[in-house]
């Protein structure tokens, strides 16, 4: 079944999906009707698909300029709205490229055939313009796919079933309807749920009623939530003395306006845009609106539009006098770094790109002012200047969620979406060192070729921390971390609850105080009394899931984008049947 599914959603990703291409095009001006066609597919191309293709070269995915001088626009739109045809023929350059590049992802049958057409205009448009030729591909052989390099998922009894919370308002007319991100539990533990929107937004949920509680868009100069899936407003947290302070804490992108950063690059490398922490002050904490003031904390250049500051969060439920009480964690990726082809602005503590940093965001030693670096951080005793005493571990991707388990000794996990083969989740150590972009899971990568691994001696995979937990892309394309379970369902308890952003797919990994156990296990949902999936709850092959955990009533959520769903988990339990 899942080979299958492998099969025919990379077709899409390897031969069909949209691509990236920033470079501004001159249209003749008598071409009035193909200006606006190409316009609307440039625009497409940007919303949808910059995060993992580009024209005229190898990215995430194959670089997709000349596609359509090899098919017609028929058989292009063909492909987009039912892969399966092709891959069903023996089409070998669909095979060829699935194996070489690994991607599962899902048609983008949500599109309209006019919008489609508009994007193909726009791919002949440029390969026009800039004479790009078709990705050659040798069809002579049909590859084998590549074999394994982690356990399966294991199957499993465990079944759980879900309710309908609410639905948040749709922020765009175009899928998804919503980009809902994050949850978070109001501060003051009244049942309040606060949920954001990576297009500018985070809603009030009480009463079984959502509403807005802040929109960044009009207060934040510069502001952007594309291009890409992950840009926007990435991420929120609560103060942990908030209910006196009234002080949140936001990530979000904003494009380049030449504002100084915090972290930057030679001049020579283009910045894509700027992720920026913020402090945001309410007036009145029992508002349900935000009133009050912000300032900045800090600003970083990325040089491409992915692997960004995605989340961060304090350690939860310690109290004033412990050495983690009102420190932030923030989590930055790559910023697509490695596949842009400067690999050398992270992996290394000269770089805030690729680590989670530990800063007080009421102190004032940082070299900026605008915020404190905790006495006990791990580099602080450096005696290079250049180096980022903020940075309490480092070697990520794409540090993609954090969360604690507070039952099993306080530890912090993260979930990092992986290039080609594998999806991670680890536990971060102070100081730790976590690979990226020298290693991906237990294996040696080489930034000249990040779609193939080797094995590393063991004198080299012993000098980072392998991760806890792990699956490869034959079960999924990109992690979507979750937290352990300590609520009233038996059958959940401490267990890591997880899943696959695209598919939707779920898995849990048992935990204890010895993480004696990394074995993944799937998580099978049941509605009226048969096995359901999130696609078909969602209504979308991709279903952009997210899984949110109340720390306060102990209750866990599952969220997806494209139906703005928010759903309860309220039942779990083992089936028996044979």
């Amino acid at each position: 079944m899942y080979l299958s599914k492998f099969y025919s959603l990379a077709l899409v990703a390897a031969v069909l999906s949209l691509s990236n291409c920033s470079r501004t095009t001159k249209t003749p001006k008598s071409a009035t009707v193909a200006s606006v066609e190409t316009d609307a597919g440039k625009q497409l191309f940007t919303t949808n698909c910059v995060s993992c293709h580009a024209l005229e070269q190898e990215e995430i995915g194959p670089r997709l300029g000349g596609i359509t001088s090899l098919l017609s626009e028929q058989e292009l739109l063909a492909f987009i709205k039912n892969p399966n045809q092709a891959i069903e023929k023996g089409d070998k350059r669909a095979i060829n490229l699935t194996r070489r590049y690994k991607m599962i992802m899902p048609p983008f049958d949500f599109l309209k055939d006019e919008e489609i057409k508009s994007i193909l205009a726009y791919i002949g448009q440029e390969t026009k313009l800039h004479d790009i030729k078709p990705l050659y591909v040798n069809t002579n052989n049909v590859a084998d796919l590549q074999e394994r390099l982690a356990a399966p998922i294991k199957g499993s009894a465990l079944r759980m079933e879900l309710e309908d919370v609410i639905t948040i308002p749709a922020s765009s007319d175009k899928m998804p309807r919503t980009r809902i991100a994050n949850m978070r539990p109001h501060p003051a533990a009244n049942g309040t749920l606060f949920v954001s929107d990576q297009r500018g937004l985070i809603y009030q949920i009480s009463g079984g009623k959502a509403s807005t509680f802040l929109d960044i868009r009009p207060v934040v100069e510069n502001y952007i939530n594309e291009p890409g899936l992950g840009t926007g407003l990435g991420s929120f947290a609560f103060h942990p003395d908030y209910l006196n302070n009234g002080l949140i804490y936001i990530t979000h992108t904003e494009s380049f306006k030449g504002k100084k950063a915090d972290f930057e690059f030679p001049d020579s490398i283009k910045v894509a845009l700027q992720w920026v922490v913020s402090e945001w002050k309410m007036k009145d904490v029992k508002s349900s609106v935000f009133e009050g003031s912000r300032r900045e904390l800090l600003r970083i250049n990325v040089p491409g539009v992915v692997h960004g500051t995605q989340d961060i969060g304090f350690v939860p439920d310690i109290k004033k006098g412990d050495p983690d009480y009102g420190l932030l964690y923030v989590g930055t990726g790559d910023g697509g770094s490695t596949i842009a082809k400067h690999p050398e602005l992270c992996y290394k503590i000269t770089s805030l790109l690729g680590t989670i940093i530990r800063i007080d965001p009421l102190g004032n030693n940082s070299k900026n002012g605008n915020y404190g670096i905790p006495a006990d951080n791990p580099f602080v005793n450096e005696n290079d200047p250049a180096t980022y005493k903020e940075i309490y571990a480092y070697g990520f991707r794409n540090p993609h969620r954090l969360s604690w388990d507070m039952t099993n000794g306080r530890k912090m996990f993260s979930t990092e979406v992986g290039e080609s083969n594998f999806e991670e989740i680890n536990v971060i150590e102070k100081g730790g060192d976590y690979g990226w972009n020298v290693q991906e899971g237990n294996y040696g990568i080489s930034s000249k070729d990040l779609k193939n691994v080797y094995k590393l001696p063991e004198t080299e995979s012993s000098k980072t921390i392998r991760p806890f937990a792990l699956y490869d892309h034959f079960d999924g394309s990109a992690i979507s971390g979750g937290a352990v379970y300590e609520g009233k369902l038996d059958a959940l308890r401490n267990k890591y609850i997880l899943g696959d952003i695209v598919s939707g797919r779920l898995f849990y990994v048992n935990i204890d105080k010895n993480l004696s156990d990394s074995t993944m296990h799937e998580l099978a949902i049941v509605q009226g009394g048969k096995e359901v999936n999130l696609v078909d709850l969602s209504g979308s092959k991709r279903v952009d899931v997210r899984i949110e955990y109340d720390r306060f009533t102990r209750e866990m959520y599952i969220m997806t984008k494209p139906d703005g769903k928010i759903r309860r988990i309220t039942k779990a339990y083992f089936d028996k049947k044979p």
